[in-house]
C-alpha cells in the first residue's frame, strides 16, 4: 500500500472514530491523536521525503486537506457532543418550571427620608415651599453674612470640614436664609430648607459629625415671635400627634434676636431622664428666632420695613423621639436589623 492509500484510509479510521465519541474526553482523546503536534495525520508529513520529487506537492496539499475537513468536522462534533452532555444534565436534575420563583426583595425609603418627607407635606400644608441650598457652601455665606464674623466665638461651636481657603462644608442650613432672599427679594418668603449639615464634634447616642435639618424662613410685614411659636407648636402636633408638651425658653445665635430653644418632653423616657435627653426630661428638637436685622439687611431686605423668623428643626431627633430610637448612630450603621422596621 503507497502512502496516498495510507493516508486516505487513515482520514476514513479517524471519522469512523470521532462519530464514535459520546463525551468530551472522548473527543480531546480523539483530536490529540489524529490532529495533535504528535497526531497521525500530522506526523504524515514526516513522509513526504519517501516519496518521488514529483509527487511531494501533492501529498502534502492532500495531507493539509484532511487536516482541515477532520478539524471541520471535530468543531461539529463537539458542538453536538456538548448539547447532548448538557441535555443528560438538565435531565438528570430537571427544573420544575411550574414552582413560583423566588420574589426579588425590593428596597424601602430610609428613615430619614421618609420623615423629611413627612415634615416637607406638614408645612407644605401651611404654605412653606421646598427651596434647595448647596451642602458645599461659601465661609461668607455660612459664617459672615449671618452676622457671625471672623473673631466671633460662635464660630468654635459650628467647626467643620474646610474644602479649601473660601468653602466648607456647611455646619448649618441656614446660608440658605441668605440665597433665598436674595433671590426672591422684594417678594415676602416662605420656605423650608431641608438638607445635611457637617460638623466636627463628638459621636454620641444624641449626636453624630452629619446630620439633616430643615430650616425653616418666613419674612414679611408685621411678622412676629408669637407667628413663630404658633408655627412650631402646630408643627410639633401635627408630627407627633396630640398629647405632647412643647417648651420654648430662651437661647442666642447670631443670626437671630431673639433666640429660642424648642423641647419637646422627651417620649423615650416618658419625662423620667435617660442618655438622650441628658436625664431632663425635655429634648431639644430646634433652634428658632426671629431674623436678625443685620440678616435681614445682608439678604436685601430693610429691618425697618420687613420682619421674619427663622427655625432649624433636625430631622433624626424628632424621629427618634417618635420611633422611639435610643441611639441616633443607628440612622448611619446600614444594619438592616433596624432598617427594616421601618
Amino acid at each position: 500500500m503507497d502512502l496516498f492509500e495510507s493516508l486516505e484510509e487513515l482520514r476514513v479510521t479517524a471519522l469512523d472514530e470521532l462519530k464514535e465519541t459520546e463525551d468530551t474526553s472522548a473527543l480531546e482523546a480523539w483530536h490529540s491523536q489524529y490532529l495533535g503536534r504528535k497526531g497521525e495525520v500530522t506526523l504524515q508529513t514526516r513522509s513526504i521525503g519517501k516519496l518521488p520529487r514529483e509527487d511531494r506537492p501533492t501529498f502534502g496539499k492532500r495531507v493539509n486537506a484532511i487536516k482541515e475537513e477532520l478539524a471541520a468536522v471535530y468543531e461539529d462534533r463537539v458542538q453536538s457532543v456538548r448539547h447532548a452532555e448538557l441535555a443528560r444534565e438538565l435531565e438528570k436534575s430537571a427544573i420544575d418550571v411550574t414552582l413560583p420563583g423566588r420574589p426579588a426583595h425590593t428596597g424601602h425609603l430610609h428613615l430619614t427620608t421618609q420623615t423629611l418627607r413627612e415634615i416637607y407635606d406638614i408645612f407644605a400644608k401651611m404654605g412653606f415651599e421646598v427651596y434647595e441650598a448647596p451642602d458645599v457652601e461659601l465661609e461668607n455665606y455660612n459664617f459672615d453674612l449671618l452676622n457671625i464674623p471672623p473673631y466671633h466665638p460662635a464660630r468654635d461651636m459650628w467647626d467643620t470640614f474646610w474644602v479649601d481657603d473660601a468653602r466648607l462644608l456647611r455646619t448649618h442650613t441656614s446660608p440658605g436664609q441668605i440665597r433665598v432672599m436674595r433671590e426672591r427679594y422684594p417678594a415676602p418668603i416662605r420656605v423650608i430648607l431641608p438638607g445635611k449639615c457637617y460638623r466636627y464634634e463628638q459621636i454620641t447616642a444624641r449626636s453624630e459629625h452629619q446630620f439633616y435639618q430643615v430650616e425653616g424662613l418666613a419674612v414679611g410685614k408685621n411678622i412676629t415671635m408669637t407667628d413663630l411659636i404658633g408655627t412650631l407648636a402646630q408643627f410639633t402636633k401635627m408630627f407627633y400627634g396630640p398629647g405632647h408638651k412643647m417648651r420654648v425658653r430662651s437661647s442666642y445665635f447670631p443670626f437671630t434676636e431673639p433666640s429660642i430653644e424648642v423641647d419637646m418632653d422627651c417620649i423615650l423616657c416618658g419625662g423620667e431622664g435617660c442618655r438622650v435627653c441628658k436625664h431632663t426630661g425635655w429634648l431639644e428638637i430646634a433652634g428658632a428666632g426671629m431674623v436678625h436685622p443685620v440678616v435681614l439687611e445682608n439678604g436685601g431686605y430693610d429691618p425697618d420695613e420687613w420682619s421674619g423668623f427663622a427655625f432649624g428643626p433636625g430631622v433624626e431627633r424628632p424621629a427618634m423621639m417618635k420611633y422611639a430610637i435610643d441611639d441616633i448612630r443607628l440612622f448611619y450603621g446600614n444594619d438592616l436589623r433596624f432598617l427594616q422596621q421601618f
